[in-house]
């Protein structure tokens, strides 16, 4: 027998309680709904009907009283309609006598009813107010009286009766009620008890099987449950037998191998040439290899890290704090995350990376730390960049030359040219305008990367800045079919810019905003204070950026795959390190097929002393 029904049999006895408690409910309603009925049928309507034929009877002695009075039109049809009701009622009475002397009174009641009858025939034939008056009060009333007290002893007889059935169906429930808590009390004993010993029977091969995995898990492989039977319990006996088997075999031959593969991962962890730190939840040093030891120091003792510089050592423990705070491996950046570290007086540049360290529940334990050493590629940008600088700074002078050629070509200034020729010409020109915007953006970002993009603020109206910018760009708005907006909310503070510089970040933010914009949309150029600064934004009616190239459009050379325009993706990357350059932040905020907004701030004069502009981006 399977677990599960030894369970449902062990429940078998409350069930078959309560199904008997059911049944000696149901019968003791039953009873008590019988009870009540009886009264209802047996005395109530006996109960209404004396009391209507007393209500008639008040009603036909008004009307006789009306007659002796001199009134008979009101006399007549009183007597009349109410003779009816007492005659029906009457008849009610009779069919329904149900309790010993009923029968007796309502013969009695038939009989004086059919005396009052007579005796009121004889007293509508007479006309004299003196006779009427002497033959009511002679007989009339008498037999009104004779009637009245007829009705009233069938209605204390069933009165009566209805007392005393009641004070039986109150007996009845009262000792209802005391059989129903005597039996609930035996029944639900007698079911506790028997599922109670049932239950235990059950699940005593339970504690066995808690006793077994308690001694297995502190160690006792020799520990077994010795479970029989075919249930599932019994199944899970002999697979915690089969396990601790296999442990004890496995404890007994896989001590060797495990010291071996330990020495191994030790020895493959030792022969990588970037340092490699593992760290625990508490930030306990757990394994660390040679080139750790070598570059960053890591020694023994109770703090292995105390040799470690000061701002690599904060670094491990924010990228340890990452890990384990369950936000998952860390990745930096990019190359500038690198760190700064002093190597037997040689500078070496290392970027940080971390993995999570899982247990078998798969709780975070630790966090491995590998920090590659990225020097000779950092060498190889500077290397790159300074090949660029190189290469736009040689372009310029023949691009000029080029330019100087072609516009000097299209003026006529060295005769007139045939409308293919000059098609040809208008299309070279835009081509080396467009060189030139890319040598410009090459040199800007050389610049940028030796620190050399130098601004010179000065105090200057936003409003004048965001006039200025839309001015420069209304043209090719207007040819693109896109409106130009501009927006400067009140109050127009002043701010700290370079307007040569800033206007470069506005022409790189309108020319996207133009470009991405469908035919009959609008860019919208905002300003607006911000506390101790001013919030530029421009917004556009466009796609939108995906969401997965949200945190890369401000990074060098990056282009959204399959967008249209110019330029090679340097814009966005040299308008924020500008913007950086006054002390200001820059970023976007956009919804995929809602268009985006991009934005800057740049600082207000006189503001806070961490809000001033520097002198040169980093």
């Amino acid at each position: 027998m399977t677990l599960r029904r030894k369970l449902l049999f062990a429940q078998a006895p409350l069930a078959a309680v309560l199904a008997v408690l059911g049944a000696i409910a149901l019968g003791t309603l039953g009873d008590l709904g019988r009870s009540s009925e009886r009264i209802l049928q047996d005395n109530y309507r006996s109960v209404l009907a004396a009391q209507r034929m007393k209500e008639a009877l008040e009603r036909i002695d008004s009307a006789a009283t009306f007659r002796a009075l001199g009134r008979p039109d009101l006399s007549d049809g009183q007597a009349t309609a109410n003779t009816e009701w007492f005659q029906d009622e009457l008849r009610v009475q009779e069919r329904n006598i149900t309790e010993p002397g009923e029968k007796e009174a309502t013969q009695g009641l038939r009989g004086e009813w059919i005396r009052y009858l007579q005796a009121s025939q004889s007293y509508r034939e007479l006309s004299a107010p003196a006779a009427l008056r002497e033959r009511y009060f002679a007989v009339m009333q008498p037999a009104f009286l004779r009637v009245k007290v007829a009705a009233e002893r069938i209605l204390e007889i069933n009165q009566d009766a209805m007392v005393r059935k009641s004070d039986e169906a109150r007996r009845a429930a009262e000792n209802s009620r005391a059989l129903l808590l005597f039996a609930t009390a035996a029944a639900l004993t007698l079911g506790l008890l028997a599922s109670a010993s049932l239950t235990a029977g059950a699940l005593r091969p339970l504690s066995r099987l808690s006793m077994a995995v308690r001694r297995i898990g502190e160690g006792d492989l020799d520990a077994r449950a010795g479970i029989e039977g075919e249930d599932e319990l019994a199944e899970v006996g002999r697979e915690l037998d089969t396990m601790a088997n296999r442990l004890r075999e496995y404890r007994s031959s896989s001590l060797g191998e495990l010291l071996q593969a330990q020495q191994s991962s030790q020895a493959a962890i030792d022969s990588l040439p970037d340092p490699v730190v593992v760290l625990g939840v508490d930030g306990r040093v757990l394994n660390v290899n040679q080139s750790a030891e070598t570059l960053l120091q890591i020694g023994a003792g109770p703090d292995p890290l105390v040799r470690v510089q000061p701002d690599v050592r904060d670094a491990i423990e924010r990228v340890r704090q990452h890990v384990v705070g369950g936000k998952g491996a860390y990745v930096p950046r990019g190359l500038d995350d690198a760190l700064r570290v002093l190597s037997s007086g040689v500078e070496r540049r290392l970027l940080p990376r971390a993995s999570p360290l899982y247990s078998e529940q798969g709780a975070v334990v630790g966090a491995t730390i590998v920090l590659q050493d990225v020097t000779r590629l950092l060498r190889f940008d500077e290397l790159k960049n300074d090949l660029v600088a190189t290469v736009a700074h040689e372009f310029r002078t023949p691009l000029t030359s080029l330019r100087m050629a072609i516009h000097i070509l299209v003026e006529g200034t060295v005769g007139s040219l045939t409308e293919k020729q000059a098609d040809l010409l208008y299309a070279a020109r835009e081509d080396c305008e467009r060189l030139q915007g890319i040598v410009d953006d090459l040199l800007d970002l050389s610049r940028i990367q030796a620190g050399k993009v130098e601004v010179s603020p000065a105090p200057i109206s936003s409003k004048a800045l965001v006039e200025g910018a839309a001015a420069a760009r209304e043209a090719s708005a207007r040819e693109a079919g896109v409106s130009l907006v501009s927006d400067v909310s009140e109050p127009v503070l002043p701010v700290l810019a370079d307007p040569e510089r800033v206007s470069l970040v506005f022409d790189n933010l309108l020319s996207n905003a133009v470009r991405h914009s469908p035919r009959g949309g609008q860019v919208v150029l905002r300003a607006e204070a911000d506390g101790g600064r001013v919030r530029f934004e421009v917004s556009d009616q466009g796609p939108g950026i995906p969401r997965e190239y949200q945190d890369r459009i401000f990074e060098k050379f990056f282009r959204i795959p399959g967008t249209k325009g110019e330029g090679i993706g340097l814009g966005l990357y040299i308008s924020r390190e500008i913007v950086r350059a006054h002390g200001g932040e820059m970023g976007v905020e956009t919804e995929p097929g809602g268009g985006a907004r991009f934005w800057f701030t740049l600082p207000v004069p006189g503001a806070a002393s961490a809000d001033r502009p520097r002198l040169a981006a980093s």
